[in-house]
């Protein structure tokens, strides 16, 4: 039994114990800035296609970015791949030979907007895409003699169709073409005769140049195919056209021999003659590219726009060349749908 006035001390005690206890006891640690681990590994990159990781920093400093002056575009409507390597002062006096692609049937070529290239396949009636790797992937099918190609940079793909001399369009994803234009010329399959080939883009115009090779008639043909003015008259069969930066367009006469200079008002002026040039590019240097499909020379050029300075780039492992581009830094690619190859020239 518990004496009177003891309890009230008893529990005045305990409750002081109790606070004690609780100011002492350890409890909980809590950082004042909580921390996510963040990982410091770096992606992989790679020179063509890799793109920089979407992840915003939480701080970040502006910085004064100064654009880098951009190249004509007047030439092609996909630009070229962009090469890191200097160019080179004066033009390269020999270059190195590899095969890039061998099958198939390639004929016309245009890049593809991915540091690839697209060639048409005449023989076989389709578009491919190739890889610099030599991997190949077949685009589209059943089309009647592609040959001439201009990729747009929002990735719509132009074709001209020798069989049927039409310019047509595949939009990006598109299965089936879209008919653009019928050329005025009718074509047969003689040499010669045959219908629309090489066709080239103007970007400061936003138009297709399109030489009408059974009419011998140079045209300008809006992006949508509803507008069509002429350009120069009077060619044998032109096969190719480049235009250069200043507009002026050079336009390759297959059967007439001759390489073209058009100023506006169908001013015509021959540059050269070659054989029986079938294309045409302008490389770094402004110097004009032609291939050459006369059986006794079958081989690519190179000449000055004054039509001087003609030098052989490449004749051997050709039969008969025909589709061609040039990067940034000189490399020539070459297509022959009888040797059924791709070629890379690249400048040593």
């Amino acid at each position: 039994m518990t004496k009177p006035g003891v309890l009230p001390a008893i529990v005045a005690a305990v409750a002081a114990l109790s606070l004690i206890g609780a100011c002492s006891a350890p409890g909980p640690v809590t950082s004042p800035t909580a921390t996510t681990p963040v990982s410091t590994t770096t992606p992989a990159t790679t020179n063509a296609t890799a793109r920089s990781p979407t992840t915003t920093p939480a701080t970040t400093t502006p910085t004064t970015v100064t654009p880098t002056p951009k190249p004509p575009t007047r030439t092609t409507s996909t630009p070229p791949p962009t090469i890191s390597a200097t160019l080179r002062p004066t033009p390269p006096t020999a270059y190195r030979i590899s095969v890039l692609f061998r099958g198939a049937h390639p004929d016309d070529l245009e890049w593809d907007g991915t540091g690839g290239l697209l060639f048409s396949d005449y023989t076989n009636g389709t578009i491919s895409r190739l890889a610099l790797d030599g991997t190949v992937q077949v685009l589209h099918r059943g089309l009647a003699g592609p040959e001439g190609l201009v990729r747009l940079a929002d990735g719509t793909v132009i074709v001209a169709s020798e069989l049927t001399n039409e310019i047509s369009s595949f939009a990006p994803g598109a299965a089936r073409p879209t008919l653009l234009r019928r050329m005025p010329g009718n074509p047969r399959p003689v040499t010669c005769q045959e219908g629309v080939d090489g066709i080239a883009y103007d970007g400061a115009t936003r138009t297709l140049i399109v030489p009408d090779a059974p009419t011998g008639v140079v045209y300008r043909l809006s992006l949508d195919g509803r507008k069509m003015t002429t350009i120069a008259t009077g060619f044998t069969h032109p096969t190719g056209a480049a235009v250069a930066a200043d507009g002026t367009i050079y336009v390759a006469d297959e059967c007439g021999g001759g390489l073209w200079r058009v100023r506006p008002g169908d001013v015509k002026t021959l540059v050269a003659t070659i054989g029986m040039p079938d294309d045409v590019v302008i490389d770094p240097w402004g110097r004009l590219v032609v291939t050459d499909v006369r059986l006794i020379h079958h081989r690519v050029v190179a000449l000055r726009p004054d039509g001087t300075g003609l030098t052989t780039l490449v004749s051997a492992r050709l039969i008969e060349p025909q589709g061609l581009l040039v990067d940034r830094a000189g490399t020539v690619y070459v297509s022959d749908d009888k040797a059924n190859v791709v070629l890379k020239l690249s400048p040593s």
